[in-house]
């Protein structure tokens, strides 16, 4: 009675079914949320009773009003360093794209490449922050450069993963039937590697996230992290901690974006 009942009216099946996600969705986040509550009134209350100045360890009130009162000038430099972010990380995606195809598809330039691609990215990328201020300015050009050099790796890396790990019975097949390596490579390998691809992109937006915020610290007029560094020399530490929340919030927009992207598009990869 209740399938027959479903059948003829599909709108309360797909309602039903969009309850239950949403439920299931929210009970994977209830425990962050109850968690989340607890940290804020246990501070709240330990910044009372002990009175702490808040030039030290402002109350999550203090912080939340200051979000309220200051946030023209958060959201302003949210979208300075959204735009660094953005920009950043997509030609970092690019860039390790780029070194992943050629390494898998050119035997003597991957082995060239690779080792040169890991002993660079043991380099300390906040020391190449003032060279590249000193190089370009304190525009743009520095932060994405920054951020291209910090975020490509688990690009290129895990997109490289993908591609060599793909079915060589499948391989073997398409060269039985007089495939070339390029056609082998965009109908086979480069498929096989968007699941590998996506894990590396999600790792990637984290890091440019950081590396904008390196970069606005080695030299900027504007953003998150010109506002934190001109905060912390007026012992604003609630609009630091503002700050860092606009932050926090802005890596977890593009993160989820990413998500979606994945849900979207690559849902049929199994999940690594």
């Amino acid at each position: 009675m209740s399938s027959a009942s479903n059948t003829a009216n599909p709108g309360n099946a797909s309602a039903s079914t969009a309850g239950g996600q949403l439920r299931q969705a929210f009970a994977g986040i209830y425990p962050a949320i109850v968690l989340s509550v607890v940290v804020l009134v246990i501070w709240e209350l330990v910044s009372r009773i002990f009175k702490l100045p808040q030039f030290v360890l402002p109350s999550p009130s203090a912080i939340g009003q200051m979000l309220l009162t200051r946030q023209a000038s958060l959201s302003q430099a949210a979208w300075v360093t959204a735009e660094e972010i953005l920009y950043g990380f997509l030609l970092s995606t690019v860039v390790g794209m780029l070194i992943a195809v050629c390494i898998a598809r050119f035997e003597r330039m991957g082995k060239a490449v690779y080792p040169l691609m890991v002993l660079f990215q043991n380099v300390p990328k906040i020391a190449l922050a003032p060279l590249f201020i000193l190089w370009f300015g304190y525009d743009l050009a520095p932060k994405i450069l920054l951020i291209v050099v910090m975020a490509f790796f688990p690009v290129a890396l895990n997109m490289l993963v993908g591609l060599q790990s793909a079915d060589p019975n499948l391989v073997t097949l398409m060269r039985t039937v007089g495939a070339s390596r390029t056609e082998i490579l965009m109908r086979v390998q480069i498929p096989n590697s968007l699941p590998s691809l996506m894990s590396g992109i999600k790792i990637a937006i984290t890091l440019s996230v950081i590396g904008a915020i390196v970069g606005e610290f080695a030299g900027a007029s504007a953003g998150l992290g010109y506002l934190i560094q001109f905060a912390s020399t007026q012992m604003e530490t609630a609009l630091v901690f503002a700050a860092l929340i606009e932050i926090s919030l802005l890596g977890m927009l593009f993160y989820y974006a990413i998500e979606f992207i994945e849900w979207k598009y690559i849902s049929w990869a199994p999940k690594l």
